[in-house]
């Protein structure tokens, strides 16, 4: 028998109605344009309930009536869809070769999208803070000119990210117990929102699940695919952090003790043989080098040249490895490719889903697909969005103004 460490806590009248008006904020999110009729019916919720849910969430600009439907029984009914419009989620990522900004509404429609080039690599923690900060600054204000409210903002990282925003490690940055989130915050002299840091798969999953084509999916995997291979890991619906926040560092897995020497200081890891690094002859470490040398990689496999053939079937049969690994450990419903890998696809798949079928216990793989992201490479960001509707939907409801 499993025993709860603490007391239960009773709830009071406001902890209830926040519950209820975030449940109902999400019926209309994944049913609008929809009824108060129909949220009563999806959500279980008493009429008069939910018409005075439906009321503050109006009143908070969250929900907006649309007119009225008469493709129904009985009377007319007034529809509702989500509004949103006074608001913006923001969602940074910062990796070895750029910083992504994006900035969406309650909806998920994008607002903004900027990608700068960015040192990573020979950048001290406080030195991208710094930058961070600038880029925010200049979001909240594009956000304030067109008068919306920022709900939040989180940024990625391609390390191990502690739940108070520390990472840990972050072997391609160089860092380590770099307190990014208070250093962040602080930074933004208190922004008035609430700031969070994450690792840049698990963002990246988020997205995914939240905006991708196999969005929903119950039970999916998202592999970074940029200069360092991390995993995002969502099972039964909910991102998967493990006890400290460690879990998906697939990257540093070995496969060859003898193989090349990767960024961590290790033989033969994952990304040391089945990263970009891997693809490239010479590695570059800004965005406009290594997208000219993957532009020409791609050019010469179109060309049939069969040097770069044979480097991109390794590299995807390396690849297969870590991904069949993935299937035998936790059986996702797909495995989403995303970064550098999605130009390198075509040829990569077939490498990786002859090795995923080979390695895997379960038949048919026990159901996985893999494919190629289609969200860019501002999947972290665009996930450090999700993660601030995701507070949204779990009842953090901006204020009535």
């Amino acid at each position: 028998m499993i025993t709860p460490t603490t007391d239960p806590q009773p709830a009071d009248f406001a902890d209830v109605r926040a519950t209820n008006l975030a449940v109902v904020l999400r019926s209309v999110r994944e049913h609008a344009p929809c009824s108060r009729a129909d949220i009563a019916a999806s959500t279980g919720l008493n009429k008069a309930t939910v018409s005075s849910l439906v009321a503050d969430l109006i009143d908070r600009r969250l929900v907006r009536e649309t007119g009225l439907t008469e493709n129904r029984v009985g009377r007319p009914a007034t529809m509702l869809v989500l509004d949103g419009s006074p608001y913006a989620a923001i969602g940074v990522e910062v990796n070895v070769d750029y910083v992504t900004a994006v900035a969406v509404d309650l909806s998920g429609e994008r607002l903004l999208s900027w990608r700068r080039s960015f040192p990573g690599a020979t950048t001290t923690a406080a030195q991208a803070v710094a930058t961070v900060a600038a880029i925010v600054r200049r979001v909240v204000n594009r956000m304030a000119r067109e008068e919306r409210q920022v709900l939040g903002l989180a940024v990625g990282v391609p390390g191990l990210v502690g739940a108070d925003g520390t990472v840990r490690v972050a072997p391609n940055l160089g860092w380590r117990d770099a307190d990014v989130c208070g250093d962040l915050t602080r930074a933004l002299r208190d922004p008035g929102f609430p700031v969070r840091v994450d690792n840049d798969a698990n963002l990246a999953a988020l997205a995914e699940h939240r905006f991708g084509p196999w969005a929903g999916t119950a039970n999916l995997v998202y592999l970074t695919g940029e200069i360092g291979v991390g995993a995002g890991v969502v099972l039964d619906g909910r991102l998967r952090r493990g006890g400290q926040g460690y879990v998906g560092e697939i990257g540093h897995i070995q496969l060859d003790p003898f193989g090349a020497e990767c960024r961590c200081g290790r033989l033969g890891c994952l990304e040391a043989v089945a990263g970009i690094g891997a693809v490239l002859e010479h590695p570059a470490l800004s965005p406009a080098e290594v997208e000219i040398e993957l532009d020409e990689v791609v050019r010469l496999a179109r060309a049939a040249d069969s040097r770069t053939l044979s480097t991109l079937a390794a590299v995807g049969h390396n690849l297969g490895k870590g991904v069949a690994m993935i299937a035998n450990l936790l059986n996702p419903e797909v495995v989403i490719l995303g970064g550098y890998y999605v130009p390198l696809a075509p040829w990569l798949l077939p490498a990786v889903e002859a090795e995923l079928r080979g390695r895997t216990i379960a038949p048919d793989a026990g159901g996985c697909q893999v494919v190629a992201s289609t969200l860019g490479y501002g999947a972290a960001a665009l996930g450090g969005a999700a993660r601030v509707l995701d507070s949204v939907d779990s009842g953090r409801l901006p204020r009535v103004s």
